[in-house]
């Protein structure tokens, strides 16, 4: 990251409760000014690497730097960062008002500057009407705005957001999710955004850190990790619907494989594939199509027909094995349980991983 100064980085950090390793040789770096989520479902680590960014939490291992300086086991003041947790926090005794001013309060910023910023703070979170009201008789979506608010008003070099909108509405979320990236734009500011929920790691984040066990898995921006993950986890977490997975064994000829659903052809990859191999065939429901009449498909009949709007996922079977395939809704409106459904399957499109790890075997481009 030597173009632009990394914002925060991790290097090796380990964190144990006891038996629990919360960490493990977690590395990282964030680019300043930049959108990063951490992404994964809960007990990954998500929550202590914020805390650790945000100094309430110290590693046993390993060094965290904040634009560039060491920040293992210094204090919580001073490292210009601001947290918004899950429960947005609020002090229930005090007015919105009161609780956007209580940061600059401890701070002992002068009297009439707190005014000023809680009056530019409540404008732009569009709370000017609540600001003698307690947080109890505030919606989902205030509430939240006025938790931003506060982390907002001390002008934080960095944003720590751990699953802000996990307690809100559909609705609520989408818009929230927009008011987040507003706001980014308008700052400038680095955001460590943690979430379990794909949609919002995919729609909001610049560059994803995908985490398992305490530890990245990959790094990299939406479009890398859906075109090429790093192994059969990512895979499995990017994309909706996510991608279908098969076990496969390479023929004789390492040019196809035998699969529940016939004979495939091999993507073109790096290395040379083996005989009697069984690997993991991944394709994503987007990539596969139904084939055109009087062209050779995969035998497949129809399983479920699930209507999302403009588009419908088709889950298809051959035997026991079940793919899922997505397609225009017109498309699919004809289809019904157990109609016949012969599939195209693009070669290109293909990946595949090993079965003892997981990992991927590059694709040729």
């Amino acid at each position: 990251m030597s173009a632009v100064q990394a914002a925060v980085e991790f290097q090796r950090v380990e964190k144990a409760y006891g038996d629990v390793r919360a960490l493990d040789r977690l590395d990282f770096a964030v680019a300043e000014g930049r959108f990063f989520v951490l992404f994964g479902p809960s007990a990954v680590g998500k929550t202590t690497t914020l805390r650790t960014i945000a100094g309430l939490v110290r590693p046993d291992r390993g060094s965290v730097r904040i634009f560039g300086a060491d920040v293992s086991q210094a204090p919580i003041r001073g490292r210009g960062v601001a947290m918004v947790f899950q429960s947005f926090a609020l002090y229930p005794h005090l007015t919105v008002a009161q609780n956007l001013a209580y940061p600059l309060r401890e701070a002992r910023v002068a009297a009439a500057e707190i005014a000023q910023r809680v009056r530019e703070t409540a404008s732009m979170l569009k709370l000017e009407h609540r600001l003698e009201r307690k947080p109890s008789t505030l919606s989902g979506g205030e509430q939240q705005r006025v938790a931003l608010g506060r982390a907002l008003i001390g002008r934080p070099r960095i944003l720590l957001l751990d699953e802000p909108l996990t307690n809100l509405d559909a609705k609520l979320r989408h818009d929230m999710r927009a008011e987040l990236k507003r706001l980014h734009r308008r700052f400038g500011m680095t955001v460590v955004y943690a979430t379990p929920d794909e949609l919002e790691a995919l729609s909001m984040g610049e560059e994803i850190a995908v985490l398992r066990g305490g530890r990245v898995v990959q790094q990299g921006t939406p479009d890398d990790l859906y075109e090429h993950p790093a192994n059969a986890y990512v895979a499995a977490k990017i994309g909706s619907p996510h991608m279908n997975l098969v076990e496969v064994k390479v023929r004789d000829d390492a040019a196809s494989l035998d699969s529940a659903f016939g004979v495939l052809p091999a993507p073109p990859t790096r290395e040379r594939l083996h005989p009697g191999d069984v690997l993991l065939l991944g394709v994503r429901p987007a990539d596969l199509r139904p084939a055109e009449a009087g062209r050779p498909g995969a035998p497949t009949r129809v399983q479920q027909v699930e209507p999302l709007g403009d588009v419908t996922v088709v889950s298809v079977a051959s035997g026991d094995h079940a793919i899922r395939i997505l397609l225009p809704e017109a498309r699919a409106s004809v289809l019904r349980p157990g109609d016949a459904l012969p599939i195209e399957i693009e070669p290109a499109r293909l990946h595949l991983f090993r079965r003892h790890d997981g990992s991927a075997i590059s694709r040729r481009s």
